[in-house]
């Protein structure tokens, strides 16, 4: 117990990071996987294919490839980010087409009868989406914003890779310094951890939404 101490403030101080790079994440890919998800159902094709090519290059290549690509590939384009902001720019871009295509399905899955009885109530498009499809489409996609939001705790560790101090990072160093793997099932544990509270905060927030069937 005296280690596990001693080395957990550098573990607590590297989930700092974690949670960082998890909540900025999720403040810049949710709102902007909506807008590409109702870019998606526009009629302009040049736009449509456009966010076409960008999901699928998202979801077709690993996320640690693309933040090798953001931190050390843009630079030779003149684009330099600083590694924080690389991550963050890498980590928004590709939970926000997984987000995007979330979306997608929960608003195809709306009834055409909605929209044709929004324009007999005279609603604009604005107060369409806002006030008849965004409700619904929350509450049919939460089962899997939940999935992605778990995932997202755990695709934050991939951050090792630009040299920032994770969880994880700070986990292996202190392996590596004690010979022991002890510090590897703490980082477990709190991993662990926070799936429960996301788990537990993701039914409240399904339950809150049941008042629509």
């Amino acid at each position: 117990m005296d280690y596990v101490w001693e080395i957990l403030p550098a573990l607590l101080s590297g989930a700092g990071m974690t949670i960082k790079v998890f909540i900025f994440t999720l403040l810049g890919s949710i709102p902007l996987g909506v807008l590409v998800a109702f870019g998606l159902q526009t009629r302009f094709k040049p736009l449509t294919y456009l966010i076409n090519v960008y999901i699928w290059l998202m979801r077709g290549t690993p996320l640690l490839l693309q933040l090798i690509f953001v931190f050390y590939g843009l630079p030779l384009i003149g684009i330099v980010f600083e590694r924080y902001d690389a991550a963050l720019f890498a980590f928004i871009l590709n939970y926000a087409a997984y987000f995007a295509e979330i979306f997608r399905g929960g608003i195809q899955s709306i009834p055409q009868g909605q929209y044709e009885a929004a324009k007999v109530l005279r609603l604009t498009k604005l107060q369409t989406i806002q006030k008849i499809i965004l409700p619904q489409v929350i509450k049919i996609v939460l089962p899997s914003i939940g999935n992605e939001v778990i995932n997202l705790v755990k695709d934050t560790s991939l951050i090792y890779v630009l040299g920032l101090g994770d969880l994880l990072r700070a986990g292996k160093i202190a392996m590596s310094r004690d010979v022991t793997i002890l510090p590897l099932a703490l980082v477990g544990v709190i991993y662990l951890l926070f799936t429960a509270v996301l788990t537990l905060l993701s039914k409240k927030i399904e339950k809150y939404y049941q008042y629509y069937r």
